[in-house]
């Protein structure tokens, strides 16, 4: 499952892959020519706006516990950097 985040000024997709017991979430950063300029803050808001996004639109719950815990960790990662 593929979803890009529009909201944000910078556009990265989530995606969620993997085998059954090993669920990850990989990003990619769509506006390739600006990823220079981009400082960790904006990465970390990026993903976690793709993670709701993508999480608003899984069915599965496995999935949807995967990605609450990437939500979680995302926002404690970008409280440390604050």
């Amino acid at each position: 499952m593929n979803v890009t985040d529009l909201e944000s000024s910078i556009q990265i997709d989530a995606k969620i892959c993997g085998s059954v017991e090993k669920r990850r979430i990989a990003y990619s950063i769509m506006d390739f020519h600006h990823s220079v300029y981009i400082n960790r803050k904006d990465i970390i808001l990026a993903q976690i706006s793709a993670c709701e996004l993508l999480y608003k639109y899984t069915t599965d719950s496995f999935d949807k516990n995967v990605l609450k815990k990437e939500i979680s960790d995302l926002k404690l990662m970008l409280d440390l950097i604050e």
